[in-house]
């Protein structure tokens, strides 16, 4: 039994004197109203009312009780008047979780001018690589970038996300363009590493041998970062061959300081992504986010 109802209950007969008088107020019967406050008496250990047939009074326990209650009561309905008013308003604090290469470009001003539309809304961001644990770590937007796969996490497809091989004209000068996916592993690759992981100059890039169908193919350089901005430099300054999201490095192609390789066997489908918990009691700030990127993001 829920014991504020009990409270409840008890503080309406002590103020009114009447078991019947309070429960037409409650809205229930004299029965109920009687069983409720018999119940908060069997919690305590003590008796709260003293009752006759024509009224009831307080005992020093009930005294104590009605005095101490108030505050509590106040407290409860104040916290469900904001709850009530954050479920339905954008306000409050949404952390999130964003790769880092999104964080000096079009998706921050886009959360820039979020703020400006909801100024109660307070962003508390994080821009790693790391794959956090969204229930762990109290996260609750993640912005991601991938394919979609099964897991218990709820995931808003954003934008589809090209891909780019791309070194400098001088490289491929000096090492000569790759024919196939495979000729990749006598290359110099900038390797891209997740945050506090094993980095061995190793890695695997995807191409695809047909549409949805993807393999692998071991590569090696001397050179891993953690962010693509930095690989970018890298490939600018001739140090070997980078694979990053299009937008990065469009600018550089378009200017021909770096050029690209195998665009037909890129992997497609791939998506920038909201990916969050639930999809129930989600607070208004977090339902006015998502649609505003999805919004601003699907047709830009």
């Amino acid at each position: 039994m829920d014991s504020l109802a009990l409270i409840r209950t008890f503080r309406e007969v002590a103020h009114r004197g009447s078991f019947s008088d309070a429960a037409k107020v409650l809205g229930t019967s004299k029965a109920n109203a009687s069983k409720y406050v018999s119940a908060l008496e069997e919690v305590f250990g003590v008796r709260l009312l003293h009752r006759s047939t024509r009224n009831v009074s307080l005992t020093d326990a009930g005294a104590l009780l009605l005095e101490r209650s108030e505050p509590l009561l106040d407290m409860v309905n104040s916290t469900r008047e904001d709850l009530l008013s954050m479920a339905a308003q954008p306000s409050g604090r949404l952390r999130m979780s964003v790769v880092s290469s999104l964080g000096d470009g079009e998706f921050t001003a886009l959360l820039a001018e979020f703020a400006k539309l909801h100024p109660k809304v307070h962003l508390s961001m994080e821009y790693t690589n790391r794959r956090v644990d969204l229930v762990d770590e109290a996260v609750d937007l993640a912005i991601r970038v991938g394919r979609l796969t099964d897991s218990d996490l709820i995931v808003r497809k954003l934008r589809p996300i090209s891909f780019a091989l791309a070194a400098s004209p001088a490289y491929w000068k000096m090492h000569g363009k790759p024919n196939t996916p495979h000729d990749m592993a006598n290359h110099q690759c900038l390797i891209y590493t997740q945050e506090n992981s094993n980095r061995s100059g190793h890695s695997q890039w995807l191409f695809e041998s047909s549409p949805g169908q993807t393999y692998a193919v071991n590569v090696r350089g001397n050179f891993d970062a953690t962010d693509g901005r930095a690989h970018r430099l890298f490939a600018l300054a001739g140090q070997g061959v980078t694979y990053l999201p299009l937008q990065i490095i469009e600018d550089d192609i378009d200017q021909g300081t770096l050029e690209t390789a195998l665009d037909d066997h890129l992997p497609s489908d791939i998506w920038l992504m909201a990916v969050y918990t639930q999809r129930r009691h989600n607070s208004a700030a977090l339902r006015a986010l998502l649609d505003f990127l999805q919004a601003r993001l699907q047709t830009s």
